[in-house]
């Protein structure tokens, strides 16, 4: 018996090696299967691409210390109530601005009236309206290269620039007052010439904000804008 298993044994070291006889693992085979190594198509792993890099991006957004971070959550949150406000905040800063410019004595004149009319136009019509509109915008061009981009400018110049700005001064001259004849007399003067001085300010401003989406900074050229309305629509 002992010759036997010697034998058995220097005939095993005698024989080489061959290890693919040898069966695989069970759970060697299941990790090793090819339908799990077959590669995406080319768009599944496009899109895979996109969400990640969106994800990122809205993390890195809304993760930001301080007054940036927590208003880019609001947005993200409650997207109408804050641009409503903001549009309202917007609206009584540039007012208060436009009257310490325009106005010989601030103090003396300061309408108050006039600055919560601003204010709550820029609560109830232009942050909903805004809201809407880029909304249906991002819709209708979702993404943000120049072509598209140029066709959400011209949408706003030729749609949006005329109703809203009309919307505007027919508001702020009811809330005056006046009636329709002097309403469609106001918008015969000042119609015209705000849409063309919007047309030389918003494209640039709309090209920033629609392609690199800065929230604040878009609030920045509102304000600017609006100082500028506000003196319009409230010139004697």
């Amino acid at each position: 018996m002992t010759n036997a298993i010697s034998n058995r044994f220097f005939a095993s070291l005698s024989t080489p090696p061959n290890r693919f006889l040898v069966p695989p693992l069970s759970h060697f085979r299941r990790f090793h299967r090819p339908h799990l190594y077959r590669k995406p198509p080319v768009h599944e792993r496009a899109s895979r691409s996109v969400t990640r890099f969106s994800s990122v991006s809205s993390s890195s957004y809304s993760g930001k210390p301080g007054f940036v971070g927590w208003y880019l959550r609001m947005l993200e949150t409650y997207p109408l109530i804050t641009k409503s406000v903001t549009s309202s905040l917007v609206f009584a800063a540039s007012d208060i601005t436009s009257q310490i410019i325009t106005l010989p004595s601030f103090c003396a004149s300061y309408d108050l009236i006039r600055t919560l009319r601003m204010a709550i136009y820029g609560l109830l019509i232009l942050g909903p309206t805004q809201h809407t509109w880029f909304g249906f915008l991002s819709k209708i061009f979702p993404k943000t290269d120049l072509a598209s981009t140029l066709k959400k400018i011209l949408m706003g110049q030729l749609i949006l620039g005329p109703i809203i700005n009309a919307v505007f001064f027919s508001y702020n001259g009811a809330c005056q007052g006046e009636g329709v004849t002097q309403i469609m007399a106001r918008l015969k003067r000042d119609l015209l010439p705000t849409l063309l001085s919007g047309a030389l300010y918003w494209p640039a401003c709309d090209f920033v904000t629609l392609r690199y989406l800065p929230p604040l900074l878009n609030s920045t050229f509102t304000y600017v804008w609006t100082i500028f309305l506000t003196y319009m629509a409230n010139r004697g």
